[in-house]
């Protein structure tokens, strides 16, 4: 997958990540679908993998397993993810590139791994999401602190769920960043230096809430007018 060329990816670096579907068609329509992007998030994380995701799915569940115990004995990471949300027709990512080019080979990995899948599923050919992710380089703490939160403030913004049900939400990590996932795979040591409590950090998103929806309906009305 190609990626934005006014973007250079540097390690150590942050990005926000992010992509739609092919003209802005819903590519996570169920549970389960959700559930394979996060784990194929999840698992492309990490470098010099020993297979594609699909054939780990294929063995039995013990084999499974002593593979993860491979991969998490001496973990090597493409990227660090800070944070996600997947949303029906899109998702975001806030990642840290940790290896050379490891940002363009993990969206490569998820991106083609999802749309096997998704095409599989659907008996559909062709491409999935529009065109080459988009990316934006984070220059400051204070710029990723506001990207996090408008990266879960998604689901509210896009009155998918109300203010009190997201910390519920399944399918980002602001749910991990509460204590309330048993998903955990995301790198949240930054927000320790910013946030005693993951209270803290609940009511620093939720100030904004608010000011997010008005901001999504600003842009339905700008692209009804187009």
């Amino acid at each position: 997958m190609a990626t934005n060329r006014n973007v250079v990816f540097a390690d150590g670096e942050i990005y926000h990540v992010y992509n739609r579907g092919v003209e802005r068609r819903p590519v996570f329509t169920k549970k389960r679908e959700h559930q394979r992007a996060v784990d194929t998030l999840a698992y492309y994380r990490f470098a010099s993998l020993p297979m594609r995701y699909s054939q780990l799915l294929s063995l039995p569940p013990l084999a499974q397993e002593t593979v993860w115990q491979r991969i998490r004995k001496n973990p090597i990471f493409e990227v660090h993810i800070l944070a996600y949300c997947l949303m029906p027709n899109h998702f975001h990512l806030m990642v840290k590139q940790t290896q050379e080019r490891g940002i363009s080979r993990f969206m490569a990995n998820v991106s083609n791994s999802y749309t096997k899948y998704f095409n599989t599923k659907y008996r559909r050919v062709g491409s999935l999401f529009q065109g080459p992710f988009k990316a934006v380089y984070v220059e400051t703490e204070d710029q990723l602190l506001h990207l996090t939160r408008y990266v879960h403030l998604n689901p509210v913004a896009s009155m998918l769920v109300a203010l009190g049900e997201l910390d519920a939400y399944p399918w980002s990590s602001f749910a991990e960043y509460m204590g309330n996932s048993s998903t955990q795979f995301c790198d949240t040591t930054w927000l320790r230096a910013h946030f005693s409590t993951p209270e803290k950090y609940r009511a620093f998103v939720h100030d904004q809430a608010d000011y997010a929806q008005k901001l999504e309906c600003i842009k339905h009305i700008a692209i009804d007018e187009e």
